[in-house]
């Protein structure tokens, strides 16, 4: 039987710990096909990005119609756009698409390094944030778009209504870098629909990819007919596994481990 079909639109980690590798990775894991529309090669390794190519709009708009128009997709997620015309250009296509779309704004990398323009927020907000599923913001990203500073649990909530103000179905508040236990909000505005995700903090600093990790894990429970809070609960329990299990590479941060589950 074929399985669900998932597509990451996002840019190329050479050294394997995030972007379109650490999807593919965490797509087959969860027992999806996953399936990619490249926007930017980097070069990057534990240590930090040393480069960044970006790819013509024409070459992103002509992976995704050629994927989606033949073989179709269960659930779009998208990562790293880094400009305007791209971030303008993903939106016009996960919109018209008939799946779920899992939207990570991603903004810098784990390092620090900038890997979206500052003009490219805009578009970021008016465009790609209304036609997504689940929006997945960290702290840092939350503040580059909304200018709310999260610096308690207290704030997560206030935090998520901002980002919801811009049209996504639910967000994920990740509050991972706030002290004690690993906390995130799932909502969608609604006192129904308010669900608090909590882990235990591991002390292992290998955690390259937490991002990517969790919001492809999520487009594959969508794909897989989960509801939103289920898909995003079982996502949650996915990546807190592969942090535990993080493990050295290079000098630098390495990444977390997508194969965990296989050698529990």
């Amino acid at each position: 039987m074929t399985p669900p079909r998932v597509l990451t639109v996002a840019g190329s980690d050479s050294g394997g710990g995030a972007g379109i590798q650490a999807d593919l990775k965490t797509m087959l894991a969860l027992g999806v096909h996953g399936m990619s529309v490249l926007t930017a090669v980097t070069a990057q390794n534990s240590l930090g990005v040393q480069g960044v190519w970006e790819l013509p709009a024409e070459a992103v708009r002509a992976q995704y119609r050629s994927v989606v128009d033949d073989i179709g997709v269960q659930a779009v997620k998208t990562g790293m756009l880094g400009s305007a015309e791209l971030v303008e250009t993903v939106a016009e296509l996960i919109a018209d698409t008939d799946a779920p779309a899992v939207v990570d704004p991603v903004g810098v990398s784990k390092h620090g390094d900038a890997l979206l323009a500052d003009s490219a927020l805009d578009a970021v907000r008016t465009r790609l944030l209304p036609a997504a599923t689940v929006a997945t913001p960290n702290l840092d990203e939350v503040r580059q778009l909304t200018g709310v500073q999260v610096e308690s649990e207290d704030d997560l909530r206030r935090a998520a209504d901002a980002v919801l103000a811009y049209g996504p179905r639910w967000v994920l508040v990740k509050g991972g870098h706030l002290a004690g236990d690993a906390v995130d909000l799932l909502t969608d505005g609604t006192a129904a629909g308010e669900h608090w995700l909590r882990a235990p903090r591991h002390d292992n600093r290998h955690t390259h990819g937490t991002g990517c990790t969790l919001a492809s894990a999520i487009a594959s429970g969508l794909a897989r007919g989960r509801t939103v809070p289920t898909a995003v609960a079982a996502a949650k329990e996915y990546v807190t596994g592969a942090i535990a299990s993080g493990f050295a590479l290079g000098a630098g941060i390495g990444p977390v481990d997508h194969g965990w589950r296989f050698r529990a």
